[in-house]
């Protein structure tokens, strides 16, 4: 299962990929976070981890799987006896930035999983979009 959500974002790309990799910040944009805590130091890169709260859910570890500066980047997690990979792309535009959020779910139980959590995720994906444009049009 996958579910997208794009927006336009009247910055430049670079302002929203900073925000994007700072992710201890991410719970200021968007109510979809409660606690983001890197656990390890460094630049955000591949191998890159941190432990992600949401609302609603149990803590998790997120890796870092894909990470292409200025364009991608995507971390997974395992829970329900899925992966669940989050996935931000960006692309230049005439007027700033396209952000893309996707959420891939994977796994012998994504069809049960991704039945019960479609709703909710198309929605925290809308708002987490609408954060990272506030903050970086702000």
């Amino acid at each position: 299962m996958q579910l997208s959500h794009t927006i336009s974002i009247d910055a430049p790309i670079l302002k929203a990929w900073v925000l994007t990799i700072d992710v201890e910040s991410w719970p200021q944009h968007t109510p979809t976070m409660t606690k983001i805590e890197r656990l390890d130091a460094g630049p955000l890169g591949i191998g890159s981890t941190a432990l992600v709260k949401q609302p609603w859910q149990r803590a998790r570890v997120w890796t870092v799987t894909t990470f292409e500066p200025e364009q991608c980047f995507a971390w997974s997690t395992r829970a329900m006896g899925t992966t669940m990979t989050g996935r931000h792309e960006m692309t230049p535009s005439d007027t700033g930035t396209i952000q893309t959020l996707t959420v891939e779910i994977e796994g012998r139980l994504s069809p049960v999983v991704g039945a019960l959590v479609i709703g909710p995720i198309a929605k925290a994906i809308a708002q987490e979009n609408q954060g990272f444009k506030t903050a970086a049009e702000g």
